[in-house]
């Protein structure tokens, strides 16, 4: 047997390992998705619906951020796994200076943008004339912290592939307990309104980024030297392809939020609930949808490391059992998050501040139709990260597109022009049905070349 088969991915057992990788995960993801939702509980109880409105006008800015952060980060992760399965140890300290280097250039390029075209972004995510102020409040801090968010958000998944998931749960939570103490003193107690959730916020990204810098001094399967931050457009290439399918899986909400925001604000004023409330409503419901996807994409997340280990080092028979348990979470966890939303939705919406009959009564009919494929939607994002890990980026990229750009996007338009605000929200759950039968077709054509390939090693081994 050789070494790298002796590692403890390769031996530990499946569901063992899983818990250890998969719940740091799942809480870092999770810390990572309340930090808007913390802010739009506060503001929603402090300032109205309208602050809720301007922050969603600039939450897919900050989505967007995040999707470049996974591009590099995941794609790091990814490929570090895999260079740890097949031995090759160069490879790996190099991949993790690159993505490093990735995360800071992407951070930087980003704040300047949002400071240098505010007005611009504003208008292509639907912002409205009753809260514009609110929200060129918000986005001009916001927009300061982004390269903390970035670089903590991208190099957390290196660390966790690094075998370190608990530190990554704790860069993470040590900035989401800063913005959670820090929101209600800004908000409540100095007054500081939208602004000060912002530099709650940016507090908390900071210290994130922080204590995520300071992992790399001494992490456990490399050792970073001046010759991992030597460019390679090899590497950043590998890396982008392998970071691919979670760079849509996060940019495509923000195209579904700028197409649906527009459509609200074109539609609306037909409709009886008007423009804002939805536009308010929307976004909070797509916060509560990014909460339960953390739950699934943190599982297959924290699965990466053992699928790219294994799969680099051909144990099949691992690769398809750890896929197995991730699905089954996902189906645990797409359950009851479905139950949530079709039977108590007025729970969830009271959280986020006392409205009017009109408003309570749309957010109600948008988790119980918006969000009632989340079950379908749960096993999609999870098996897209699976191809990832495994190292098939186009199939990983197919299935990333096909719910939201393909399916969803188009779906959002139509349904909005034929039957208004409350037809279009029908559009989510059409594009889950569809979107899984894929996931079937192409995670299962890779299982049975797993089979396959399994076979052939032990005819070979046997002959």
């Amino acid at each position: 047997m050789n070494e790298t088969k002796k590692h403890y991915l390769a031996e530990e057992p499946l569901g063992k390992l899983l818990l250890k990788f998969s719940v740091p995960c799942v809480l870092s993801m999770l810390v990572s998705a309340l930090y808007n939702i913390v802010d739009q509980i506060f503001i929603g109880q402090g300032v109205g619906y309208l602050g809720n409105a301007a922050t969603n006008v600039v939450y897919p800015y900050t989505v967007a951020a995040l999707a470049l952060a996974l591009l590099a980060g995941d794609g790091c992760a990814a490929l570090l796994s895999l260079s740890l399965g097949r031995g090759e140890k160069e490879s790996a300290h190099r991949c993790v200076g690159s993505g490093m280097m990735l995360c800071a250039a992407v951070g930087l390029v980003l704040m300047a943008l949002g400071l240098a075209f505010q007005e611009e972004i504003l208008t292509l995510f639907g912002v409205t004339e009753s809260c514009h102020g609110y929200a060129a409040e918000y986005m001009t801090v916001i927009t300061l912290g982004i390269p903390f968010y970035v670089f903590a958000s991208g190099m957390n998944s290196v660390i966790r592939a690094d075998g370190s998931p608990g530190y990554s749960m704790f860069a993470t939570v040590l900035g989401a307990v800063l913005n959670l103490i820090l929101d209600p003193v800004a908000i409540f107690a100095l007054g500081m309104g939208v602004w000060g959730a912002a530099a709650a916020t940016i507090i908390g990204q900071a210290a994130s980024c922080a204590a995520t810098l300071f992992y790399f001094r001494r992490p456990k399967s490399f050792s970073l030297q001046r010759a991992s931050f030597r460019p390679s457009g090899l590497l950043c290439r590998r890396i982008g392809q392998l970071g691919i399918s979670s760079f849509i899986t996060q940019i495509a909400i923000v195209a579904v939020m700028a197409v649906a925001n527009n459509m609200i604000v074109l539609c609306g004023p037909r409709s009886v609930y008007g423009a804002d409330i939805p536009l308010s409503v929307v976004g909070i419901v797509m916060k509560v949808f990014g909460i339960v996807i953390a739950f699934s994409v943190g599982i297959a997340v924290g699965g990466q490391p053992i699928v790219g280990f294994n799969y680099g080092a051909r144990n099949f028979e691992r690769v398809r059992g750890t896929y197995s348990r991730i699905l089954w979470a996902n189906l645990a966890v797409g359950s009851l998050a479905m139950l949530l939303f079709e039977a108590c939705p007025q729970a969830l919406v009271s959280l986020f501040g006392n409205e009017s009959r009109l408003y309570n009564e749309f957010a109600c009919l948008c988790f119980r139709v918006f969000l009632g494929g989340i079950l379908l939607c749960c096993i999609q994002k999870a098996s897209s990260i699976f191809l990832q890990s495994i190292g098939k980026p186009v199939k990983a990229a197919v299935l990333s597109l096909s719910r939201d750009v393909v399916f969803l996007l188009p779906g959002v338009v139509l349904l909005a022009r034929l039957f208004g605000v409350e037809g279009m929200l029908w559009a989510a759950p059409a594009a889950d049905a569809l979107s899984a039968l894929l996931t079937l077709l192409l995670v299962g054509g890779e299982l049975k070349k797993m089979r396959g390939n399994r076979a052939g090693v032990i005819s070979t081994a046997c002959g």
